[in-house]
């Protein structure tokens, strides 16, 4: 698979229609060797500038296409990137550093992502109010926002960014989007399928640069309506404040540290095997990865036996590998965010079961690890580990565990395994979470609903509801 890949490409930005070399380079890294594989261009202020105003330019025409056209453009899209799955998930295992498996699944499931909006660009539809009068026709339309400022996130390059960008062509908006400067070239192939799919230019734009300055730029633009930011919860605090002084339109997909419950009368082996494939997936990089890990005394014992054997059997690697499950963590960073965080359960008490350790000498490597016996006390128990690291707690009684379970000011997902059709309809109404998941990991298809609750953020990247942040409503009373 490797042996024949085509080479990792250097990234430029891509404004107005062009691709162009920004104003510096910076290295691009493999996280499963520290080598350098590419060069990735950096955007001025000028690229900024003129990516704001051709965005600007091209949605006057841009939202006057039909939404039949745009639909087929956008399935035209969809259908590019299947078939460049294979090229474009080596990319992103390469970059990134997850298992190829889950880079061609998440390529695929974006050119799905991209026919589901293309389907609901058919569908903004209005409606007529009944009027008061006979003499009143009273009309209520849905028009295009704007110009968006979208900023993606590197653990999901492709998925990330998908979204964004499909919910925002389908309604009718131009986009100029921020990638990551980790994981560039990810973005890149995304944007290339809509440039060869006849989408006009500057309907699409692709900028990188130090993030607080492109953030801080794009976001006061005049031309820009419509933010939407994935990331940090600290660092979504500063742009919505920053979109607030502009009366921006704004979506946030934030942090979060989502609580597992397994109850009593589970299907407990079960639980901890599909627990582990959730919680590992991506080397635990994902914002609604299971991280606090809250099973009732008596199915205790037996879910960390399971939950145990089940991450020792973990295979770690080179993504590019046959058979590898986790890669390496994406940057430097992580690895070093790993071993504080579990040094410091440790100092307060906590038992490593398996993990706890980076894996070799070369790449960004962590073992997949469990902790059990953990304090509240313990870093891991109050801040999303965004890693491959499992604390694992006990509770005693329903309340005590939806105490815990909404303790954290986030709410972006949460899991639960139970038999009990009651205990599942109480956690339907108790659990204090944008996304609830009971006895199967269903979270993030492009036909539901995405998005949190409490510093977890606000609006939804998935479903219906993703494309009301695109849309203004507006009101035509007209007396006849």
């Amino acid at each position: 698979m490797s042996s024949s890949a085509k080479p990792y490409p250097d990234t430029q930005i891509y404004v107005d229609g062009a691709w162009r070399a920004g104003a510096k380079t910076i290295p691009v890294i493999d996280p499963a060797t520290e080598a350098e594989i590419g060069r990735l261009s950096l955007a001025s202020e000028n690229d900024l500038s003129d990516a704001a105003e051709a965005a600007a330019r091209a949605f006057r025409a841009w939202r006057k296409v039909s939404a039949f056209e745009r639909s087929k453009l956008m399935r035209r899209a969809a259908q590019l990137l299947r078939d460049r799955a294979e090229e474009v998930a080596t990319i992103m295992t390469r970059e990134q550093g997850k298992p190829f498996v889950e880079s061609r699944i998440e390529t695929l499931n974006g050119a799905d992502t991209i026919d589901w909006f293309a389907e609901e660009a058919r569908r903004t539809y209005g409606r007529v109010i009944p009027s008061r009068s006979e003499a009143v026709r009273q009309i209520v339309t849905r028009e295009p926002v704007g110009p968006v400022a979208a900023f993606t996130p590197w653990n999901f390059p492709l998925n990330q960014a998908v979204r964004k960008v499909s919910a925002a062509l389908a309604s009718g908006c131009t986009v100029v989007l921020k990638g990551p400067e980790e994981t560039p070239a990810s973005c890149a192939a995304l944007v290339q399928v809509f440039i060869d799919a006849g989408l006009p230019a500057g309907v699409l734009n692709l900028v990188f640069g130090v993030p607080a300055e492109v953030s801080s730029y794009l976001i006061a633009h005049p031309a820009i309506r419509k933010i939407s930011f994935t990331g940090s919860t600290p660092v979504g605090k500063l742009l919505a404040a920053k979109a607030g002084e502009h009366m921006k339109r704004v979506t946030m997909e934030l942090g979060g540290h989502a609580p597992a419950l397994v109850f009593a009368d589970a299907d407990v082996p079960r639980a901890a095997k599909l627990l582990a494939g959730a919680k590992f997936r991506n080397a635990g990089q994902v914002c609604i990865s299971p991280t606090r890990f809250l099973v009732e005394d008596a199915a205790y014992d037996e879910f960390v036996e399971h939950f145990v054997a089940a991450t020792r059997a973990i295979k770690v690697g080179n993504g590019l590998e046959d058979g590898v499950q986790m890669g390496p963590l994406a940057n430097d960073r992580r690895l070093a965010a790993m071993e504080r965080i579990v040094a410091d359960a440790r100092e307060h008490g906590a038992k490593v079961q398996t993990g706890g350790e980076r894996v070799g000498r070369e790449g960004y490597f962590f073992a997949p690890t469990v902790l059990t016996d953990v304090p509240l006390s313990a870093r891991i128990m109050q801040e999303e580990p965004f890693g491959p690291v499992a604390p694992v707690s006990r509770f005693g009684s329903y309340d005590e565990v939806i105490a815990e379970a909404n303790r954290l000011p986030y709410g972006l997902a949460a899991y639960a395994y139970t038999r009990s059709a009651a205990t599942s309809a109480a956690l339907s109404d108790d659990i204090e979470s944008g996304m609830l998941s009971i006895n199967h990991h269903g979270l993030g298809l492009a036909e539901t609903p995405f998005g949190g609750v409490k510093e977890s953020g606000y609006g939804s990247e998935g479903g219906t509801e993703a494309m009301e942040a695109y849309l203004v409503t507006k009101l035509v009373t007209e007396h006849r």
